[in-house]
């Protein structure tokens, strides 16, 4: 059932809710959270953590991405990032942490003239190789990301590179995209020809995840390309509130699921999760895992060294995104699983989520979709 609002004569529109609009409810038995499993798994590939780390240069690196697989998540390299522009972009990468904003904001024209000039340097289909190569030598799930514009150019050296997982991400990615300046991407012939599992996204509502579903995806990842750095609300207009988008897809995950006979679609939340707490209500609401990019770039060894910034910050004509400060919280494995010294939900990640899994009795994520929520509006201090 859906309840619209009317928004003056000419529009009705439903009522949408962020992650911090709801809130989990204990109402049943508890738990020890040492008894409580957060483990995942998505073709046959088996995770003990439903983490996947974004495919940002101020996230991931081959190192990041190893270390991640290690700690039990799956770290997703970006394709047509800083490390296959360069052969080694550390130089890059310290330049971007380094600029100073001449207004002291988020904002500064100066500093996306400056990324823009950065990611203009072309691909190397041999760094793709090389770093893929590089991460599959560690023994750990190897998983890149492409956008749907580079998917053509790029993918067979990717699937010739070895890749696990591939991921095709995007602000907002459909299974049919309309064009009459080029030959557009049929999305299910692609994946059909694959022999790897994908996930495909972002997604905000039901009707656009249910038909990339019906392209074969492995994964869904629920999102409009939002989160920390992102301007797309302000650029271009278009936002969806977590919560009710991931409830959406979830619900589409469901019915495709009798549609096709039992085949289950994964649904990743990708967007806005900074904090343990949107973790938890994530999955809550109906998540089976979630990509970080904020709360991984607060990690000791992320790449960003204390900044955040995504793809969409360097678009060559309508950036849509910022480079921010989100500060180090801790190394990686403590960030995940403490012990932590922050009151803020911004470290030990897992412990959280197992907490609160405990404390409303569930044992596993897809028990845990159950759990109550109710509407509760954050009102801050």
């Amino acid at each position: 059932m859906t309840y619209e609002i009317e928004i003056g004569r000419f529009k009705r529109a439903a009522q949408a809710y962020s992650l911090d609009d709801v809130a989990i409810v204990p109402d049943r038995r508890t738990r020890d959270p040492h008894d409580v499993s957060v483990a995942w798994q998505i073709d046959a590939y088996q995770f003990e953590t439903p983490i996947l780390g974004a495919p940002m240069d101020s996230v991931m690196s081959p190192g990041t991405a190893i270390a991640l697989g290690k700690l039990g998540g799956l770290g997703v390299l970006n394709l047509e990032g800083l490390w296959t522009r360069y052969a080694d972009p550390t130089q890059v990468l310290g330049e971007i942490a380094a600029l100073e904003s001449a207004n002291g904001g988020h904002f500064d024209p100066v500093i996306t003239a400056r990324l823009q000039e950065i990611y203009a340097a072309p691909i190397q289909p041999e760094l793709i190789t090389a770093r893929l190569a590089e991460i599959r030598e560690s023994g750990v799930t190897v998983a890149g990301s492409l956008t749907p514009q580079r998917l053509q150019e790029h993918y067979k050296t990717v699937l010739a590179a070895g890749v696990d997982v591939f991921v095709i991400r995007g602000t907002t990615v459909s299974a049919e995209h309309v064009s009459k300046n080029h030959k557009p991407l049929n999305l299910k012939a692609f994946i059909y020809e694959l022999d790897v599992p994908v996930i495909v996204g972002g997604a905000a509502g039901y009707t656009p995840a249910l038909h990339l579903m019906r392209t074969g995806a492995a994964g869904v990842l629920v999102g409009f390309g939002g989160g920390a750095s992102g301007t797309t609300r302000r650029a271009l207009g278009i936002h969806a509130p977590m919560a009710s988008a991931i409830s959406n897809v979830a619900a589409a995950r469901r019915d495709y699921l009798d549609e096709s006979g039992g085949r289950y679609v994964h649904v990743i939340a990708d967007g806005g999760l900074g904090t343990s707490g949107d973790i938890v209500k994530a999955i809550a609401m109906g998540a089976d895992a979630v990509m970080l990019g904020t709360a991984l770039a607060r990690a000791t060894e992320a790449p960003g060294a204390g900044w955040h910034w995504g793809m969409e910050a360097a678009h060559e004509n309508n950036p849509r995104g910022d480079r921010v400060r989100v500060g180090t919280v801790a190394p990686l494995e403590q960030l995940l699983f403490g012990p932590s010294h922050h009151t803020n939900g911004t470290s030990n990640l897992i412990g959280a989520l197992r907490r609160s899994m405990a404390t409303t009795g569930y044992s596993d994520l897809k028990e845990f979709q159950r759990v109550d929520v109710v509407v509760s509006p954050y009102e801050a201090d």
